[in-house]
C-alpha cells in the first residue's frame, strides 16, 4: 500500500470506529455520528488536495470550495439541531474565507466557526505537511507539532508488540494529526515533571483504555488513549468517548489543552 492509500485508509477507519463506538456507549453517540459522516468527506477533501496541492496563500480559498460544503453537508445530515441552524448562518451571512483565515491565524473564535474552519482545513494540512511549515513560523517547541506547531490534541501509549519492552508517549496535534515523541511523566502544558503533581483520573471497569493525564501546577489534561490495551482503538475517535472522564477534570478544576473537533 502506497503511503497516499494508507492514509486515505486512516478516514475509513475513523469512519468504522466512530460507528462502531456510537452503538456502545449511548452517551456519546451523536457526536460519533457526526465525526463518522466527516470522515467520509474529510477523505475526499484529502485526495483532492493531494491531487491539486494548493499552495499556502490559496489554501483559505480552496478550503472554502473544496472542503466547506462537504463539511456543511456533513453536519447538516448528522449534526444537531443547533449545529444545523449554526451551519446555515454562517452558509448565508458569513465570510467564510475569513473564518478559514481566523483558524489558520490561531485567533479566538466562536464553537461554530472553529468547528467549521478545523474540519475543513485539518485534511488538507493532513494531506500536505508542507503547509504546515507556514504556520509553525520556526517555533520550536517539544510540546507544539513539529509539522506546523499546532497544540496536542491527546496522548497515546504506543503498543510495542512486545512484552518487555515499553512504547514510546506519543502526542497527536489538533491540528494536521501528525504525532510526535514526549517524554513520560511529563505535563504537555507545562513540562512538570513532579510524579506527586501529576495525577491521573481514570474508570478501569468503562474506559480501561482512557485516562486523564492531569497536572496540578498549571491545571491543565488531556485524554490518553493506550493503545496497548486496546489495539483498534482511533485515538482521535476514542478520545470522544473520555466524555466522562472530561467531566471529573472538569469538576476537579483542570482545563483540556486542546477541545476536539467536536467541541468536548
Amino acid at each position: 500500500m502506497t503511503a497516499v492509500a494508507e492514509r486515505t485508509s486512516i478516514f475509513m477507519q475513523r469512519k468504522e470506529r466512530a460507528n462502531e463506538l456510537a452503538a456502545r456507549f449511548d452517551y456519546a453517540a451523536e457526536p460519533l455520528r457526526l465525526v463518522a459522516a466527516l470522515a467520509d468527506a474529510q477523505g475526499t477533501v484529502y485526495e483532492r488536495a493531494r491531487a491539486e496541492r494548493p499552495s499556502f496563500d490559496a489554501l483559505p480559498a480552496f478550503v472554502v470550495h473544496a472542503s466547506l460544503p462537504r463539511v456543511m453537508e456533513a453536519a447538516m445530515a448528522a449534526g444537531t439541531e443547533m449545529l444545523r441552524e449554526a451551519v446555515l448562518t454562517r452558509f448565508h451571512d458569513g465570510d467564510l474565507e475569513a473564518i478559514v483565515r481566523a483558524w489558520i491565524a490561531g485567533e479566538a473564535q466562536d464553537d461554530t466557526d472553529t468547528f467549521l474552519a478545523r474540519a475543513a482545513t485539518s485534511p488538507v494540512l493532513e494531506a500536505l505537511p508542507a503547509l504546515g511549515e507556514h504556520l509553525r513560523a520556526g517555533a520550536s517547541d517539544e510540546r507544539r507539532c513539529p509539522s506546523c506547531g499546532g497544540a496536542p490534541q491527546l496522548a497515546i501509549h504506543s503498543d510495542t508488540g512486545e512484552a518487555l519492552l515499553t512504547g514510546q508517549r506519543l502526542l497527536e496535534c489538533s491540528r494536521c494529526a501528525m504525532r510526535w515523541a514526549y517524554a513520560r511523566m511529563t505535563c504537555v502544558s507545562c513540562r512538570e515533571t513532579g510524579g506527586g503533581r501529576l495525577p491521573i483520573l481514570a474508570d478501569e471497569s468503562r474506559l480501561p483504555h482512557l485516562r486523564v493525564d492531569a497536572c496540578e501546577v498549571c491545571h491543565a489534561y488531556l485524554i490518553t488513549v493506550d493503545m496497548r490495551k486496546e489495539p483498534k482503538a482511533v485515538p482521535l475517535v476514542d478520545e470522544i468517548v473520555a466524555l466522562p472522564l472530561d467531566l471529573i477534570a472538569a469538576d476537579r478544576g483542570y482545563t483540556k489543552i486542546t477541545r476536539n473537533l467536536v467541541g468536548l
